[in-house]
C-alpha cells in the first residue's frame, strides 16, 4: 500500500533527519573550536518556524539551499555558522512550509478563461447576460465566450434558455460554460453554426441537447453534447493566451502554490507548457494528465513518460460522468429532484478497458473523473479487474463526490488514491441534499472516510471551478464551513480533515499522488527547495483566521518567485 511504501521510504533516509544533522554539525564546530563559516550556499533562510512536514514532524529555524535543493536544516545558530551564501532572507518569525501543491486543477482553462466573460457569483440569469454584454463591448471577438453561471445561485435555480441572449446576440455566436465546466448555454447563431438548430437532433451517447416544448434545443448542451460546439470556438491568439498564462502564474505565485496538476490537456498545450519551461517563463512544476482520446493516449504511450523537473506527463485523464449541479454525474439511485434520471456516462465502458489494460502494460497511471455513486463503482471494479489488490501503481480516482457505503474499501483493497477538492463540499451543501436526498448526501464528500483507506488524500481545488487560493482548501477542509462560518458545527464535520492532514494533503500527499515524493511535498535534505513563506501558523491558529493569513514568499527550486511587499 502506498503509505507502507511511504513509510518504508522514510525510514531509509533516517541518516540524513535534521536531528542527525545538528549533531554533527554540532560535533565539527566543537572539534574546529571556532564558528567559522566552511561551507558555500545559494541562498539560506532563517529565523522561521519550518514546518518540515517529515515523518518525525521535525521542526527548524533555519535551512541552506545549494542548487536549487536543500543541503542543510536546522537550528538558526549551526546553519548560519556553518553555511554562507550569496543571498540571506530573514523570514522575520514567519512560517515555511513545504511548497503548496494543488493536486487538481485546471491552470490552461484558468488562465484562457481570464480572456472570457466573468460570469462567476452572478446572481441571476438576466445577470450573467448583462456581464456578457459589458464584456463584448470592451473585448470584441468572432465568437462570444464565458464561464462561470451556476443556476443553483439564481432564485429561480433552473436551466436558462437562449431567448434572452438571441435578443442581445441576433448575429454573433455565444457560448457559456456552467462553473463546473459540464453544461454551456449558447445562442441560436451558435447552434446554427454548429448544425444543431433542428427538432430532429439526437443527443449524443454520453450528453444531452435539452430541448424546449418546440421540440428545438433550448441552448441547454450537457457533457458529452458541449464538444458539438466547442470544436467551433476559435482559439485566441497566441500573444494573448501567453499573456493570460503568465497572469495566471503571477496569481497563483502569489497565493503559495508552487506545483499544479493540470487534470486533463492535449499533447499540443503540454507541448507548449514544455516550451514555456524551457524560455524561462513559466517557472511553475506542472504534472499533466492528457485527455483521454485515441490519438492522445497513443501519444504519450509512443513518447513514454516525461519526467523533467518542472514537467511529469505519466497519467491519462479519464470522464467517467458528469457534475452534480448539472445532474451530469451518475448515480445508482434517481436524482432526488429529477425522478427516473441517472445521470450521464460519459465513457464508452470497453474503450474505457481496454485503455486501463494498455496503460498497465506500459506503466502509465489512470485518473478518472468519478462524481456520482455509479461511476465510482463502475471504476473501482474496472480497476480491480486490472490492478488486482494491493500495489503501487497509484491510479486515482478524481472527486470522488457520492461513494456508496460498501465501495469505500475498495479505494483501500487496490491501492486507489481518492483526489478531492474541499471547496467542492462548502460550495454544494446549499442545494447537494436536494440532488441526492437526506440518505445519500451522508455519504457524500466523505473525506475522513477516504483518508482511512489507505491513510492519505491528494487535496486540490479544481480551479476554474472554484478558488485557486489554497486558504480557502485548507479552511473549507477543516472546519467544513463557507466564509461567513456557515452552517454552525460544519457540513457533514465528521467528514472533516484535521489541520495536519489537510495541510500534508496540499502537499505530501499531492507528491505521493504524482510519484514525486523523493523530490518535493516535505522539507528535507536532498529535495527541491519549494517553499511557501506565510505570516503565520495555519497548524496552530484558529481555522477561520487562515483566511487572514498573508503569503510572504513563494520559492521554487531555491529561487523567491514571489515576495510581498513590507
Amino acid at each position: 500500500m502506498i503509505h507502507q511504501r511511504e513509510q518504508r521510504i522514510d525510514r531509509e533516509r533516517i541518516c540524513i533527519q535534521p536531528n542527525v544533522v545538528l549533531s554533527v554539525l554540532t560535533f565539527v564546530l566543537i572539534a574546529s573550536g571556532c564558528g567559522f563559516k566552511s561551507e558555500q550556499a545559494d541562498l539560506i533562510v532563517h529565523n522561521a518556524t519550518v514546518i518540515t512536514m517529515d515523518t518525525q514532524n521535525t521542526m527548524a529555524s533555519a535551512m541552506a539551499i545549494k542548487d536549487g535543493r536543500v543541503i542543510a536544516i536546522g537550528a538558526e545558530r549551526e546553519v548560519l555558522n556553518k553555511y554562507s551564501a550569496l543571498q540571506t532572507t530573514d523570514a522575520r518569525g514567519g512560517v515555511i512550509v513545504p511548497g503548496l501543491m494543488d493536486g487538481h486543477a485546471h491552470l490552461v482553462g484558468f488562465a484562457d478563461g481570464l480572456l472570457e466573460a466573468n460570469l462567476f457569483a452572478a446572481e441571476s440569469w438576466e445577470e450573467t447576460v448583462q456581464r456578457v454584454v459589458e464584456h463584448d463591448a470592451a473585448r470584441p471577438n468572432e465568437w462570444v465566450v464565458g464561464r462561470g453561471w451556476d443556476q443553483n445561485d439564481w432564485e429561480l435555480p433552473r436551466f436558462p434558455n437562449s431567448a434572452l441572449l438571441d435578443l442581445y446576440f441576433p448575429e454573433k455566436p455565444v457560448v457559456l460554460e456552467r462553473i463546473d465546466g459540464h453544461a454551456l448555454i449558447v445562442n441560436r447563431v451558435a447552434l446554427e453554426r454548429a448544425g444543431l438548430w433542428r427538432t430532429s437532433i439526437v443527443s449524443p451517447e454520453g450528453g444531452e441537447i435539452v430541448k424546449g416544448e418546440d421540440g428545438y434545443p433550448s441552448g441547454v448542451l450537457i457533457d458529452n453534447a458541449c464538444a458539438l460546439i466547442q470544436k467551433h470556438v476559435p482559439q485566441r491568439a497566441a500573444e494573448e493566451r501567453f499573456n493570460a498564462l503568465m497572469e495566471a502564474q503571477q496569481t497563483l505565485l502569489a497565493q503559495g502554490l508552487t506545483s499544479i496538476t493540470d487534470a486533463g490537456l492535449a499533447p499540443s498545450e503540454i507541448l507548449r507548457l514544455d516550451s514555456l519551461h524551457t524560455s524561462g517563463d513559466l517557472k511553475l512544476r506542472i504534472n499533466a494528465m492528457v485527455s483521454a482520446a485515441d490519438s492522445s493516449i497513443e501519444w504519450l504511450r509512443s513518447n513514454g513518460p516525461i519526467r523533467k523537473d518542472r514537467l511529469t506527463v505519466q497519467s491519462v485523464k479519464f470522464y467517467m460522468d458528469g457534475a452534480l449541479g448539472s445532474r451530469g454525474a451518475l448515480l445508482l439511485e434517481p436524482y432526488s429532484d429529477r425522478p427516473g434520471w441517472h445521470g450521464l456516462g460519459t465513457q464508452d465502458a470497453t474503450w474505457f478497458r481496454s485503455q486501463l489494460e494498455a496503460l498497465a502494460q506500459d506503466s502509465l497511471q489512470a485518473a478518472t473523473h468519478c462524481i456520482g455513486d455509479s461511476a465510482v463503482r463502475w471504476v473501482l471494479n474496472a480497476y480491480q479487474d486490472i490492478l488486482g489488490g494491493t500495489n503501487d501503481r497509484r491510479w486515482r480516482i478524481e472527486h470522488a463526490q457520492v461513494v456508496a457505503p460498501e465501495d469505500f474499501d475498495g479505494f483501500g483493497r487496490n491501492s486507489v488514491i481518492p483526489s478531492v477538492q474541499p471547496t467542492h463540499a462548502t460550495s454544494d451543501m446549499y442545494w447537494a441534499g436536494e440532488r441526492l436526498g437526506r440518505n445519500r448526501i451522508r455519504r457524500a464528500y466523505a473525506y475522513q472516510e477516504l483518508l482511512r483507506q489507505l491513510g492519505m488524500v491528494a487535496l486540490g481545488t479544481d480551479f476554474p471551478v472554484e478558488d485557486t487560493d489554497p486558504r480557502k482548501t485548507f479552511f473549507a477542509s477543516v472546519s467544513r464551513q463557507d466564509a461567513s462560518g456557515y452552517p454552525e458545527g460544519g457540513f457533514q464535520s465528521s467528514n472533516a480533515l484535521s489541520k495536519e492532514q489537510t495541510l500534508r494533503g496540499m502537499t505530501q500527499w499531492v507528491a505521493l499522488a504524482q510519484f514525486q515524493e523523493m523530490d518535493l511535498g516535505t522539507i528535507e535534505i536532498g529535495k527541491w527547495a519549494d517553499l511557501t513563506w506565510m505570516d503565520r501558523n495555519w497548524l496552530t491558529i484558529a481555522p477561520a483566521d487562515v483566511l487572514e493569513t498573508r503569503v510572504l514568499g513563494t520559492c521554487i527550486a531555491g529561487e523567491w518567485l514571489y515576495l510581498a511587499e513590507r
